[in-house]
């Protein structure tokens, strides 16, 4: 199952790098697949470490789809690394094996770590609408702009009858993002 998440990794310098990224989710496993050519995977393969929070927050994953953005967090508890302070939960990962083989890297790793903030509200409608629209905004380089276009069309019908500000807010920032491409 994959699971949508925030993950957080630090490269040697200590300079820290939030992803949105879906993740193969286990109890005792969780897989990662960056990109090669990404800072999540240059940090994670260097560290051996890696943090994944899970939170409900959509707008999180809408700056973290279209930019490069530093939110509030803390210390992680097992591991070098830090956790999003919105998380409801994370998971601190030590690595068992990088699979480096083009273009997708495969990271096993193993959870040393788990811990839990608040409770998960979890997604209505629009939040899951504003996380389908931050994963089109990673690949209006990949697909038709009319086809994301066609898309963001129909998430904003859901986000219109279903968001609270938070969501409009992040939905509005996405839409600008691609019209900008």
């Amino acid at each position: 199952m994959i699971v949508e998440s925030i993950v957080t990794s630090m490269d040697p310098a200590g300079v820290v790098n939030f992803a949105p990224m879906g993740v193969e989710w286990g109890e005792e496993t969780i897989v990662l697949k960056p990109f090669l050519e990404t800072t999540t995977f240059r940090n994670v393969a260097a560290s051996r470490v890696a943090v994944v929070n899970v939170t409900d927050d959509a707008m999180l994953f809408a700056q973290g789809a279209i930019s490069s953005p530093t939110f509030p967090s803390f210390a992680a508890e097992v591991v070098r690394g830090v956790v999003l302070e919105a998380a409801c939960s994370w998971r601190e990962l030590e690595v068992v094996s990088v699979d480096d083989t083009p273009p997708r890297s495969r990271i096993e790793a193993r959870v040393v770590h788990r811990a839990f903030r608040r409770e998960f509200l979890g997604f209505n409608r629009a939040r899951h609408a504003v996380l389908e629209a931050a994963i089109l905004a990673t690949r209006t380089h990949l697909l038709a702009a009319e086809q994301v276009r066609a898309e963001f069309e129909k998430l904003q019908i859901i986000v219109d009858k279903t968001a609270g500000p938070r969501e409009r807010e992040a939905m509005a920032l996405l839409t600008t993002h691609v019209r900008s491409r």
